[in-house]
């Protein structure tokens, strides 16, 4: 009885320190939200901080993509190009859409919009699977995340540049020599590679959310294809067609009949200005700037999004 009349008191209850209060303290030593969005221009920042680890990391994706194959690197010219033999049997050989290009021009024609459209088509397929395909280093590692869809992009401008070796000996194989105006397809491709990176970066946010995304896109991408000019002259084609003005436009100034242009226009002899529509390059720089704006900073957004859930 004693001794429960000797028990000191319990101390008093501290009410607990208000959100505020608790924000307040971790500003004043420093301390900052883990995982938060950084300011757009810091992000820009970051990602050019790890230069070398996008690099780095598309040239190894590049040296495993081949790896178990006893070819190997081989393949990396070896499938745009029969794809391109392919196309060629059945467009055009068999259904003809070949018309009013020269024999001596069409075979150089197909081969660089194969190439020229696999390098859209395969930075988008690897854009979609950029952060669904990599959740274990997204989620161990602290890294801009644009840093994935961005590498994914050079990579296929690096296995393009492989491709174009093989393009030079077919041009040149059908009459096409070295000339000043082969320089135009640098600009050309480095304006694709930002629309590409753009694309690979709003695809990669929306398969990172969505994974059957990427079953999807090999058939959005097949059709984008067909109405891109790869097999046949889209001037050409719908010369002797009735279709409205703005279909002619929309399949003209698609970016990526635009892009094949440039690069057509540039190394064969025979694909003269008559071929391009008004403007070209004016779209094409337009294209990679829109793309590649509004791609980094719709990725961007979601920043904080990208390994949870």
């Amino acid at each position: 009885m004693s001794q429960a009349l000797h028990t000191p008191p319990s101390p008093p209850v501290r009410p607990a320190p208000a959100e505020d209060d608790l924000a307040a303290l971790a500003a004043r030593h420093g301390l900052t939200v883990s995982g938060a969005r950084p300011t757009l221009p810091g992000y820009v920042r970051e990602l050019w901080a790890r230069r070398h680890f996008i690099l780095a990391f598309s040239r190894a994706k590049l040296t495993a993509q081949y790896s178990q194959a006893k070819l190997g690197q081989l393949w990396q010219v070896a499938t745009p190009l029969l794809n391109a033999a392919v196309y060629f049997f059945v467009f055009g050989l068999l259904l003809g859409a070949r018309r009013g290009i020269p024999s001596d021009v069409y075979v150089p024609f197909l081969v660089t919009g194969v190439f020229v459209f696999t390098f859209t088509q395969s930075s988008v397929l690897a854009g979609v699977r950029a952060i669904s395909g990599n959740l274990g280093l997204v989620r161990a590692l602290h890294f801009p995340r644009a840093a994935l869809p961005v590498s994914f992009a050079l990579q296929q401008l690096q296995q393009l540049l492989f491709s174009m070796i093989v393009l030079v000996v077919v041009v040149m194989a059908f009459g096409s020599m070295p000339a000043l105006s082969w320089l135009l397809v640098v600009p050309a491709l480095l304006l694709q590679f930002v629309f590409n990176t753009g694309l690979a970066l709003i695809f990669a946010r929306l398969g990172s959310r969505t994974p059957d995304l990427a079953q999807l896109m090999p058939f959005v991408l097949r059709t984008w294809m067909y109405g891109s000019g790869v097999m046949f002259s889209i001037p050409v084609m719908l010369a002797d067609k009735n279709v409205p003005a703005w279909l002619d436009d929309v399949l003209q100034w698609n970016p990526a009949a635009v892009y094949m242009d440039l690069v057509r226009f540039a190394m064969i002899d025979d694909y003269g200005s008559s071929y391009l529509p008004p403007h070209v390059w004016a779209f094409a720089a337009g294209w990679a700037l829109l793309a590649g704006v509004i791609g980094f900073v719709y990725f961007w957004k979601a920043e904080e999004t990208y390994g949870r859930g």
